[in-house]
Parts: structure tokens; C-alpha cells; sequence
């Protein structure tokens, strides 16, 4: 009888200890939620300005409309602090990671270890420089290059009958980041083909307000002559703006502002006339990369880069559309 009711005893423990493991899930590779659910590591440059603000919304209810699990994780515009949300993306197992890269080098080691994890990798706004494009599926996000174009063209326009040399300044983003690279480019291809245009001053503003004020400041103080001022982003224009204006300047009138962004504020100070020119660039990217996420997860083929659609505004064009802008 002891043994007969022993080896019952046993054989319920065993029953018990297969349904607990059939029904426990598995944490393996690429299984970051065992509620069916995909998983979605995000890790987001920072918060520097209203562009970001607008794009981290985007991004998050976009997620969350399309029923994916979001892990968000902000990089304050640091690359370690990225480097560190990728490396614990890959310890949670996640099913995709996508970011928007702080800087263009110094990402194959983290992504060649997300490669070797079995999770895709998406990037966002901003590209990588590695040869080696089999370390992310896709790129979805602007063409930078033609925004400084867009940028240089407006310019060479605006200033079609001049016959003096337009001396400008330059108020780039975050050093050795895509667009602060391929915004100064575009902008200079266009207008090296013409003598009179002038970069008299160059300097980075980190993509925000109040370091677009201070290099500005600065730039007024060297540079006595300022015909145009050309801003990587509307928030270091908006910063320009109010060191103009302390300087007893009128922005718009007695130096031509151009910027790239078009969030709201900036958008504002283009229908005032404190700026002349914005090319835009959206941050609404939400919407597409969670149809990427989705069809990456699923194993479908995805087009390498996505280039989203943006156009261009002057002052009319801004007072028309104001009312409606989404950011």
C-alpha cells in the first residue's frame, strides 16, 4: 500500500510539473511577451526639441493603436545611454528593436550582438554609417541632403538679383549626426556654385533653443555683417531669433532666417515673418514604422529605406495651414 500510494504521489507531481512547463510560455530569442503580443524595444534620442517631443508622441500612440508592447527608453542625446537600452532589449528579448541613432558611427558591435540575438533591427529619422547593411532591415526617415538643398535653393532664389556677397551663418545640430552632416551638405552643394554666398560662421547648436541662442549671440558679436542665417532645426532658429532681437535686429527683415523642422512654433514665427523659409520635416513617423515592425516580425520583405513625403513653407503657405497642424 506505502508503495503503491508513493508511486501515485509521483506521478501527480509529474502531471503537475509538465502542465505547469506546457503552459509557463518560453523565454527564447526574439519572444520579448508571451501574450501574442510583438515586442518593441524604442530607444529615442532625447527630448531637444519640439520636433522630438512630437515624434516620441507619434511613436507611442502609434504602439499603442496598432496593440504593441513598447519599451521606450530616452538616451538624453548620449550614445552609451542608446548602446545600454539596445544591449537590455537584447537581454528582454524583445522581437524588434528599432532607434534613432544619436550619432552615425560607433554602432556595429551592439548591432552585430542584436544580430546574433535573432532581433531585427529598424532604424528611425536618422541613418548609421556601417558598410555593413545586413546589421538592420530597413531605415525609415527623411532624405537630410535634400532638405539642405531645399534650403540652399529657397537661398539662391531669394537672392537671384544680388550682386554683393550674402554673408551667412550656420547653426548645425548635434555633431557627426545624419542630418547635422547631410543638411550642411545639401545646403552647401547648392550654394558653392555661386561666389556670393559667403559661410562666414559655422557652429553647432545641439538641435535646441537656448544653445541656438548662445552660438548666435556669439555669432552676431564676430560677425557685424549677417545677411541670412540657415538653422538645422526651428528650435535653434527660435533661439536665434530671440538673440536678434537683443541685439536691437529685426528677424526676417534685416537677416533672413531659413530653418528645417516645421513643428508649430516654428511655424508661427514663419507666418510672423521672424522666419522666411522652412523645409519640413515630419515627425509623425509612427504610423509607418509600426507597419514595418509588423511585417518584419512576420518575416515579410521590406524596402531598405522609406523615405517619408515633406514639402516646403513660406509665410503664406504657414498662415494656411496653422490652424490644422497636428504638432
Amino acid at each position: 500500500m506505502i508503495r503503491r500510494w508513493s508511486a501515485a504521489v509521483v506521478a501527480g507531481l509529474l502531471a503537475a510539473v509538465t502542465v505547469t512547463a506546457c503552459g509557463g510560455g518560453d523565454d527564447g530569442a526574439g519572444s520579448g511577451s508571451d501574450d501574442g503580443k510583438i515586442t518593441l524595444g524604442f530607444s529615442q534620442v532625447g527630448a531637444e526639441s519640439g520636433w522630438r517631443t512630437a515624434n516620441t508622441k507619434s511613436i507611442q500612440d502609434s504602439a499603442k493603436e496598432a496593440g504593441i508592447d513598447l519599451k521606450f527608453s530616452d538616451a538624453q542625446q548620449k550614445q552609451e545611454n542608446q548602446i545600454k537600452a539596445i544591449r537590455s532589449f537584447i537581454q528582454q528579448k524583445v522581437d524588434i528593436i528599432a532607434f534613432s541613432p544619436v550619432v552615425e558611427s560607433g554602432w556595429d558591435t551592439v548591432l552585430k550582438e542584436a544580430k546574433d540575438a535573432n532581433i531585427p533591427v529598424i532604424l528611425t529619422d536618422r541613418a548609421v554609417d556601417s558598410p555593413d547593411t545586413s546589421l538592420y532591415k530597413t531605415f525609415i526617415g527623411s532624405d537630410f541632403v535634400e532638405e539642405g538643398k531645399k534650403a540652399g535653393d529657397w537661398l539662391v532664389k531669394e537672392y537671384a538679383s544680388a550682386t554683393d556677397p550674402v554673408n551667412i551663418v550656420e547653426l548645425q545640430g548635434t555633431t557627426g549626426s545624419a542630418p547635422a552632416n547631410d543638411r550642411k551638405k545639401g545646403f552647401g552643394d547648392v550654394i558653392a556654385a555661386e561666389p556670393k554666398f559667403k559661410v562666414v560662421a559655422s557652429q553647432t547648436g545641439d538641435f535646441t533653443r537656448a544653445k541656438g541662442k548662445e552660438v548666435m549671440e556669439a555669432f552676431l558679436k564676430s560677425n557685424p555683417d549677417i545677411d541670412v542665417l540657415y538653422a538645422h532645426n526651428d528650435d535653434m532658429g527660435l533661439g536665434a531669433i530671440e538673440a536678434i532681437e537683443g541685439a536691437g535686429k529685426k528677424p526676417g527683415t534685416d537677416i533672413k532666417i531659413i530653418t528645417v523642422d516645421a513643428v508649430r512654433d516654428g511655424m508661427q514665427a514663419l507666418a510672423d515673418g521672424k522666419i522666411n523659409f522652412i523645409v519640413e520635416c515630419s515627425p509623425l513617423l509612427g504610423p509607418q514604422l509600426m507597419e514595418l515592425v509588423k511585417k518584419v516580425n512576420a518575416g515579410e520583405t521590406v524596402e531598405p529605406r522609406v523615405i517619408t513625403k515633406e514639402t516646403t513653407f513660406t509665410q503664406e503657405q504657414a498662415k494656411a495651414v496653422l490652424p490644422e497642424r497636428q504638432y
